[in-house]
């Protein structure tokens, strides 16, 4: 597994078509994060990829920067681990947001059932 550290956080590469995503503590997500993360994924992962969001830090986003985050259309999974109840209400408010775009989302609170589902789609 490589890692690489972003402005916003750090990256796992887990295959060619997973990465496992770690937002920095405190971070608030904006545009230009955004898109340097959208650019990173386009760059490193063979389309189409899935996504572990590892929400074990506190980290916000700008309302801008929710309505973009999932919009690639080369994301076909995303599994979110979640370790509080804050992480749970902040996730479902970004899916919530974004219903329009269909997203193929979960929420586990275990990051070895996350990869699990992963694997099956």
């Amino acid at each position: 597994m490589k890692s690489y550290k972003l402005t916003f956080g750090t990256i796992n590469i887990i295959s060619g078509n997973l990465a496992e995503v770690i937002a920095d503590e405190g971070i608030e997500m904006n545009e230009t994060l955004v898109n340097e993360f959208h650019d990173f994924l386009l760059q490193n992962l063979v389309a189409p990829f899935s996504l572990l969001i590892n929400r074990k830090n506190s980290y916000s986003y700008t309302f801008q920067a929710q309505r973009l985050i999932g919009k690639l259309k080369e994301i076909k999974a995303i599994a979110v681990v979640i370790g509080t109840s804050g992480a749970l209400m902040s996730t479902e408010t970004l899916i919530n947001l974004n219903k329009d775009s269909d997203w193929n989302i979960y929420v586990f609170q275990q990051r070895e059932k996350a990869l699990e589902w992963i694997d099956k789609q």
